[in-house]
């Protein structure tokens, strides 16, 4: 029994200094790791946050590997890429420093439908085959129907599942084994606020989220429980970017000058910066944090009553509208 409190008095400690320790992070910035040569696999890098990705890693000479259903965009994504690095080597060669010369990253493009679990394998081997072991992977791929859930096609709902949470798996399966055996790795999920609070006529895509979130925390604590401190992990919860997914989305318009949408420039600036200090969470803004912790300490009540306050109940009633008429219009164009 005497062991048993001690060892509970131990456990007090550690959580003790873990809280602190959390706490200092956000009083004195950690240094950033860096990922210069290492292989970092981005997917979804045809859109706005993985173009954004994309280019936050090259400038730290990584080696670039850019999956997208869409070619087009996922070769703009790339061709971006191409120009900073050309950039980084004529600073190098400007400064006469012989730094980041003996290696010169590169960019390479993947056409992969990550909802098709047969595609990600496919092109997960011909990376390795092709690259080499990949040392970073961006989960960043997602989609989102924009219909209420009884006016949603099963297709779409289905869709929504496997591009935003399913697809995390296998990903996932195709690259951790050799993290594992190397001890060395990183896997950063992009989640989204609606992954840890919901709101109203988005059930497919909170439920896709909340899906992607518990992966990961489970998978954090596979690592952790197999002692492989060499594998970070980190989730990346932003409140809503303004990248277009989401268009028309409105709370109450006295509250909204006080949480905008948020820039995806801001929004990837804070994810970079966990990634490279090796965070295990980042929400942006940070009353996030907050909301989460009521959310999961309030009667569910509380919870409606907040909503209705700050018009956060009914904010994507706008957007769905919009997709809606949007959809109809395309319709009486095609003769439908």
């Amino acid at each position: 029994m005497l062991a048993l409190a001690l060892e509970f008095l131990v456990v007090l400690l550690q959580v003790a200094w873990a809280v602190l320790a959390a706490a200092l992070r956000w009083l004195v910035r950690p240094k950033e790791k860096s990922v210069s040569g290492q292989v970092c696999v981005i997917t979804g890098a045809g859109g706005e946050l993985g173009r954004l990705f994309a280019r936050e890693f090259a400038r730290r000479r990584a080696t670039l590997v850019l999956w997208d259903i869409n070619s087009t965009s996922n070769e703009e994504t790339a061709e971006m890429v191409r120009e900073i690095y050309r950039e980084l080597d004529t600073q190098t060669e400007g400064s006469g420093s012989e730094e980041g010369s003996a290696f010169q990253p590169q960019v390479y493009t993947y056409v992969c439908d990550v909802g098709k679990r047969e595609s990600v394998y496919t092109t997960a081997e011909r990376v390795r085959r092709e690259v080499g072991e990949v040392d970073l992977l961006i989960n960043n791929a997602g989609v989102v129907s924009g219909h209420h859930l009884l006016e949603c096609p099963d297709e779409l709902i289905e869709r929504t599942m496997v591009v935003n949470c399913h697809a995390h798996f296998w990903t996932t399966k195709a690259f951790l084994p050799k993290m594992l055996e190397m001890n060395h790795g990183h896997i950063v999920t992009v989640a989204s606020s609606l992954g840890l609070f919901s709101t109203a006529g988005v059930e497919d895509y909170c439920a896709s989220k909340f899906g992607a979130i518990g992966f990961h925390e489970s998978l954090s604590h596979e690592i952790k429980a197999s002692e492989k401190d060499g594998i970070k992990m980190t989730l990346v919860c932003p409140y809503l970017v303004d990248t277009g997914m989401f268009r028309g989305c409105r709370i109450r318009k006295e509250i909204e000058p006080f949480l905008p949408p948020l820039r995806p420039e801001f929004c990837v600036k804070q994810a970079m910066r966990a990634i490279l200090t090796d965070q295990p969470m980042v929400c942006t803004p940070r009353i996030v944090y907050m909301v989460n912790f009521m959310k999961s300490i309030l009667p569910f009540e509380a919870i409606v009553c907040m909503y209705r306050f700050l018009g956060a109940d009914k904010c994507m009633y706008p957007f769905l509208a919009q997709r809606k008429e949007a959809m109809n219009n395309n319709e009486a164009k095609n003769g439908i």
